[in-house]
């Protein structure tokens, strides 16, 4: 079972046999609070799956929207503790990352531009086998250019890919807009988690990904900072 709500969309889907059993995913800029249980029933009733014949629980962990990320992680880790499975934490790079299989390989790199609703852009920079060259960062627009370096084309992802695009040209960046899904999507998930996980490894707790604070402080919290 895989499951997003990280972002501007809602996802679940069932993987079996290995392929995709189940498959749910909407347009949501908010309500993945209310939406996102019945989903997950939705897929698992289609896929004629239990909680019991689960044997991993996959989920992102950010970056993305704090209600968000709070919600699919509390849910993940609710669903395996009652049904006593194991959790997988993906990105939501690596979880755009993963439905890029028709446009990646070669020697162009992978920038994922994730919306932060600011000025600033959540990125990650992948080689064209999907290795890591940076790490996760909330970067201004300014500094794209430098980040994706000169010496290969680039392919830009993601629900902010077009804003960064803009960024890397200006910069003299051979950059190509991806045509791909550009938030994440549960099936890509799910896939990944399958080709990932081994049955018997250490289960490290799940952490939310959080690039920089959140917008709202708690009037506790800013009253207290206000006295020092």
């Amino acid at each position: 079972m895989a499951f997003d709500c990280a972002t501007s969309t809602c996802s679940a889907a069932v993987w079996r046999g290995g392929g995709i059993a189940a498959h749910r995913f909407e347009q949501m800029a908010r309500g993945q609070a209310e939406a996102l249980l019945p989903m997950i029933e939705a897929v698992m009733a289609e896929a004629a799956s239990d909680y019991p014949d689960l044997d991993l629980i996959a989920v992102t962990i950010g970056p993305g929207a704090f209600t968000g990320l709070r919600i699919g992680l509390a849910t993940a880790r609710a669903m395996a503790l009652a049904a006593a499975k194991p959790m997988f934490g993906v990105t939501s790079f690596e979880a755009v990352l993963a439905g890029l299989a028709d446009e990646i390989g070669g020697d162009a790199n992978v920038l994922v531009a994730l919306e932060t609703k600011r000025a600033d852009i959540y990125v990650q920079l992948f080689d064209g086998a999907g290795r890591p060259l940076s790490d996760p960062a909330a970067s201004d627009e300014d500094d794209l250019a430098a980040l994706a370096g000169t010496s290969a084309t680039v392919l830009v992802a993601g629900d902010a890919a077009s804003r960064a695009h803009q960024c890397l040209i200006a910069g003299g960046i051979d950059a190509v807009l991806s045509s791909s899904a550009p938030c994440p999507d549960a099936r890509f998930i799910a896939r990944l988690a399958a080709a990932e996980w081994r049955p018997g490894g250490h289960q490290a707790p799940l952490e939310p990904l959080y690039l920089r604070p959140p917008d709202a402080v708690l009037p506790a919290l800013r009253n207290r900072g206000a006295r020092r």
